[in-house]
């Protein structure tokens, strides 16, 4: 074979060029927690410490109560992975294997393997990755309601090291036909599966690159093997091999670099960090992109004599070889969806992951009143003077580790640029007049009704009276504007937006509304069949000042279809505020992150925002709004993720400074979502402006938000202080507030209680269906 004639440092070099093209400069391991059920095992390989027979005064099986405790252990420390490593079908050989599962109430192994690994997801959140031994189809269909990954280690398709002498003599389920056939059962019941080569062990060459075409032909076949791990055998006393001799480290570099051009540029491969001790990074310039499973609790019991390299450790060498470390799940990206993954197990995967589908590198969730895990780092900007396109978007928005600093220093720098060390903030009252609403948003915990999935609290109507008594109130207290939106009451028509603003602009001219999503426009038009042209000049003639960018939630129709299917499309959002800004309104744009989108959604929403800015210039701002979980009916049925990371959330920001420029110049945080800690650190990753001091907010505290319902402009201007920066207060269109309400915002009385009586009868009878403003019904 050619591979075998080639010199390795050409074969690394091939090796590196396809790791590269197919994962980037990420390399990723899963933090675990290691759990050994049972050490008993049929089998008696010659090199296996791990497995042992029975012993007279100790149990075979961990209890579950035992079980839970490692597996507590581990997720306290951040682990996301149970790692269940077992003998094979020991029952088959031993009495007391037997004896010991009818006494836990259980005929096999696997049936009391399901049930631990049941009981660690359920009461711990751990994802079980699960290697039993060979398995029978019915096996892995018992095992993949509870786990999200399988593992069996092919090891060798040489048939050779099975016979007398052989390492795998007496070891029936060793057998490479066997140990093939249950790789393709895997397949054949769409189960993710880790499987791997064992080098040193008597096997040639030749054959290892068997191995690795037969691995390679299952992956194509049923598109299930999720990783392939490359093991150099290590010799240990108390074996039949402990005088064999352990395969040089060349040898092992051969392997891997040998495996990453056979199965290409797409397949994950792994080597443990543990088994080449201090050269561990050199396994790096073979080719893998994983180094499998590190636990901060538990040894490797499979090799107890070689401990995981400390967490730093494995980022510097990582690191040391200009790559970027980022912990994943047991599961990897590709393979999570209803297709590979239990209806029952898929919620935790998604509660646990992240944009790209790996692992929550840290606890923070968006709306927490907790502690921010890090602040974004000095570092040497990225070059991003050309215009950004959706891969390169997207690229950015994969950063991790350094490259994901240099990101923040980028936008960081652009945002001096432009906007100066200002920052700005408005004194605003946020009003939602009803919490009634007939859509159906899956994200939204603020809206009730009969069609709503989260039914807490009473339905409420705010009358015309009290709208305008708190915007007298929050005119007393030096605000600039009123920020007007609410659930779409079935009851509403465009006269009821437009009473709302005579009323308020009756009562107090000088107030700026700032009001109305693109769905409530739309709707209004709608149900007075009027083009939104003609209902926007209403607007204006009422009294609107602008329109929040609200409703915009991601402007992808792949995404809103989920989240939204009854709303307005991306294209009717980008119309209401094409046809504002044609009326004369300036608007802004937000974009909520962390459900069920990813970065390639997030670049098309900016790329929507930019072009639109481009035609018609109205947009004052972006504001991205990370999504706040805790209530959102589509995370309570396990249909969302948690929230963005910290990190995703300050690099949507950097991201948008970069991406949106020169078009749309100002970037704003919700300090709603952030906290007041948040807020600063995203004034380090390219944002200028901290919105609204708001008095009253809803939306985010019906979702589970604990960060309050106002921001004071004293305390606004001690934060920005703090960070270095000056603090600006603006109007709604960015320009400087009159010193008259500025001096009124200073030393404010305190807020009346807000009034929202209820609905009484909030039944919600057909709403008028929406076709396009101007059309007949």
């Amino acid at each position: 074979m050619e591979l075998l004639a080639r010199p390795l440092d050409e074969l690394c070099a091939k090796a590196r060029a396809l790791r590269d093209e197919g994962h980037g400069r990420l390399v990723t391991y899963s933090p675990k927690v290691f759990i050994p059920l049972t050490k008993l095992c049929r089998d008696v390989c010659h090199y296996c410490t791990f497995a042992r027979p029975p012993r007279r005064g100790e149990r075979a099986y961990l209890a579950i109560d035992e079980v839970l405790e490692i597996a507590r252990a581990g997720a306290a420390a951040g682990c996301r992975e149970a790692l269940f490593t077992l003998g094979d079908k020991p029952e088959l050989r031993y009495g007391a294997a037997r004896d010991e599962l009818a006494a836990l109430g259980s005929s096999t192994t696997i049936e009391y393997l399901a049930r631990a690994a049941e009981a660690v997801l359920l009461e711990t959140g751990l994802l079980p990755h699960l290697n039993p031994g060979v398995m029978t189809r019915d096996d892995v269909g018992e095992l993949r309601r509870v786990s999200v990954s399988l593992g069996l280690m092919l090891e060798t398709t040489s048939d050779r090291l099975s016979a007398r002498g052989g390492p795998h003599f007496g070891s029936p389920d060793k057998l490479p036909a066997r140990r093939l056939e249950t790789i393709a059962a895997a397949g054949e019941e769409r189960v993710p599966f880790t499987t791997g080569l064992l080098i040193g062990i008597g096997e040639s060459r030749e054959e290892r690159i068997d191995a690795l075409v037969a691995i390679r032909e299952l992956a194509d076949t049923y598109g299930h093997v999720q990783e392939v791990i490359i093991q150099n055998f290590r010799a240990k006393p108390g074996t039949r091999m402990a005088g064999s001799p352990e395969p040089a480290l060349e040898e092992l570099l051969w392997t891997i670099a040998v495996a990453r051009i056979v199965l290409g540029p797409n397949a994950h491969l792994q080597a443990p960090p543990n088994l080449s001790y201090a050269d561990f990074p050199r396994l790096l310039d073979a080719g893998i992109d994983d180094w499998g499973g590190v636990s901060p609790v538990t040894i490797d019991h499979v090799n107890p004599e070689a401990p995981w390299p400390e967490l730093e450790l494995l980022r510097a060498g990582t690191e040391s070889r200009d790559l970027e470390l980022a912990p994943r799940l047991p599961v990897y990206p590709e393979w999570i969806s209803a297709e590979w993954i239990d209806p029952n197990v898929l919620p935790s995967v998604l509660r646990a992951s992240d944009s790209l589908g790996l692992a929550r590198e840290d606890r923070w969730s968006p709306g927490e009143d907790a502690g921010i895990p890090f602040v974004p780092r000095d570092a040497l900007p990225i070059d991003t003077r050309a215009e950004l396109g959706e891969e390169e978007i997207v690229r950015l928005f994969s950063a991790r580790g350094r490259e994901r600093d240099r990101v923040f220093a980028a936008a960081d720098q652009l945002r001096r640029e432009v906007c100066g060390d200002d920052v700005s903030y408005v004194v605003t009252r946020n009003i939602q007049y009803t919490n009634v609403c007939y859509f159906r948003c899956g994200f939204c915990a603020f809206s009730k009704g009969k069609l709503a999935a989260n039914l807490r609290g009473a339905p409420y109507l705010v009358p015309h009276e009290e709208i305008v008594r708190r915007c007298e109130e929050a005119w007393e207290r030096g605000a600039t504007e009123v920020c007007l939106q609410g659930g779409i009451h079935p009851a509403f028509t465009g006269d009821y937006y437009l009473s709302v603003v005579r009323a308020i602009k009756e009562a107090v001219p000088g107030l700026h509304v700032h009001a109305f999503s693109a769905l409530e426009v739309w709707q209004g038009a709608a149900t007075l069949g009027l083009p939104l042209d003609d209902y926007l000049a209403e607007l204006a003639e009422a009294g609107l000042g602008s329109l929040p960018g609200t409703a915009a939630e991601i402007l992808d129709d792949e995404v809103r279809r989920i989240i939204c299917p009854d709303k307005v499309t991306t294209a009717q959002w980008l119309e209401v505020h094409d046809a504002a800004h044609r009326a004369g309104f300036r608007s802004n744009v937000t974009m909520m992150l962390g459900h069920v989108e990813g970065p390639l959604n997030w670049a098309r929403h900016l790329l929507h925002a930019r072009e639109q800015q481009r035609r018609s210039g109205g947009f004052t701002e972006f504001v991205p709004l990370p999504f706040v979980h805790m209530e959102a009916p589509m995370w309570l049925r396990g249909q969302a993720r948690s929230g963005p990371t910290f990190g995703e959330t300050l690099l949507v920001h950097a991201v948008a400074r970069l991406a949106l420029h020169p078009w749309i110049t100002n970037v704003q945080v919700s300090w709603v979502k952030l906290g007041a800690e948040g807020a600063a650190a995203a004034l380090r990753a390219g944002v200028n402006d901290l919105g609204g001091t708001l008095m009253n907010e809803s939306i985010s505290r019906s979702a589970g938000a604990e960060h309050g319902q106002e921001f004071p402009p004293e305390a606004m201007e001690a934060l920005i202080r703090s960070c270095g920066r000056v603090p600006r207060q603006r109007t709604t269109l960015y320009g400087d507030a009159p010193e008259e309400r500025r001096l009124a915002s200073f030393g404010a009385a305190p807020l009346a209680e807000p009034w929202n009586p209820p609905v009484k009868d909030a039944r919600l009878v057909a709403p008028p269906r929406l076709v396009r403003p101007g059309f007949a019904t």
